[in-house]
C-alpha cells in the first residue's frame, strides 16, 4: 500500500443473491475510499445494504461484481483460506451481543483469537492481560461474563478484537444492547483507541448521536451509498 493509496477502497462494488426472478441486489455499485486511520460510521435503514457491506469488509462474503481492495490487493481475488488469514491478521470484530464464551474468565476470552494463531500461553496471557489493561478491565480479568456489567462485558469484546493489534475494528451495533451512559463510555473507548492507535474504526449503527463520535458518516440507502458527510467526533486519520 502506498502512502497515497487508501486503506480499503470499493469500486462498484455489487452483491446479488438468488437467481432469476428470485434474484435480489443487496448492493448495485459501491464506490467507497477508506483511509488508515478513519473512523467510519456506517447508516441507513434495514435493508439498504450496510449490513451487506461489512460483511464483505470483514472477508465474511466476497462481491458479486467490482473490486474490493485492502491494503492494495483485490480481495476478491482470494480463497476462502487467504481470505481466512486476512481476517485473523488484520481485522478485529466487536458484536452487539458480546459473543463471550460464558463459563470461561475475561482474560481467557481476550485469549481466544492467539490460541487460533497458534500463539504460546505465556504470550497469550501476557498480550491478553495487555488487552485488558487498555480497556480499563485488568482488575477483572478472572471474571465471567455474568460477573460482569453489559458495558463491562461489551470493553470484554473489545479487548479480544484488539489483542492481535488489527489495522481495523469492524464494529457491528457496538451500543445496540447497553444503556446512554454505558454505550458514551465504549464510544469513547473506541475513540480513544482510533486516536492512540491508530486503529481503523468501521461501525454499524442506527443512533445519530452514536454515529456522532465518527470522523466520516457513510449513508446508505436502496443499496448505494447515498451520501458521505462529516461527523462531529475527533476519529480523524493521524
Amino acid at each position: 500500500m502506498t502512502p497515497a493509496e487508501p486503506l480499503i477502497a470499493l469500486s462498484g462494488v455489487t452483491k446479488r443473491y438468488g437467481r432469476g426472478a428470485n434474484a435480489f441486489d443487496a448492493l448495485k455499485g459501491i464506490d467507497l475510499d477508506i483511509a488508515a486511520g478513519d473512523f467510519v460510521a456506517v447508516m441507513g435503514p434495514s435493508g439498504s445494504g450496510k449490513s451487506t457491506m461489512m460483511n464483505i469488509l470483514g472477508c465474511l462474503d466476497v462481491p458479486s461484481g467490482g473490486t474490493f481492495r485492502f491494503r492494495g490487493v483485490p480481495v476478491e481475488g482470494l480463497d476462502a483460506d487467504e481470505r481466512s488469514l486476512l481476517r485473523r491478521r488484520y481485522l478485529g470484530f466487536v458484536f452487539q451481543g458480546f459473543n463471550l464464551l460464558a463459563r470461561t474468565s475475561a482474560l481467557e476470552n481476550v485469549e481466544l483469537p492467539l490460541v487460533y494463531r497458534g500463539e504460546p500461553r505465556k504470550r497469550r496471557r501476557e498480550l491478553g492481560m495487555d488487552a485488558l489493561e487498555r480497556v480499563g478491565l485488568a482488575p477483572w480479568a478472572t471474571h465471567t461474563p455474568a460477573e460482569l456489567s453489559g458495558g463491562q462485558q461489551q470493553r470484554v469484546a473489545i479487548a479480544r478484537a484488539i489483542v492481535t493489534h488489527p489495522d481495523v475494528l469492524l464494529a457491528d451495533e457496538p451500543t445496540g444492547n447497553l444503556d446512554s451512559q454505558r454505550s458514551i463510555e465504549i464510544m469513547e473507548l473506541l475513540t480513544d483507541l482510533n486516536r492512540s492507535s491508530g486503529i481503523t474504526v468501521l461501525m454499524v449503527t442506527h443512533e445519530p448521536d452514536m454515529a456522532g463520535f465518527a470522523h466520516t458518516i457513510v449513508h446508505f440507502k436502496d443499496g448505494l451509498v447515498d451520501r458521505i458527510e462529516r461527523g462531529a467526533g475527533a476519529g480523524a486519520p493521524a
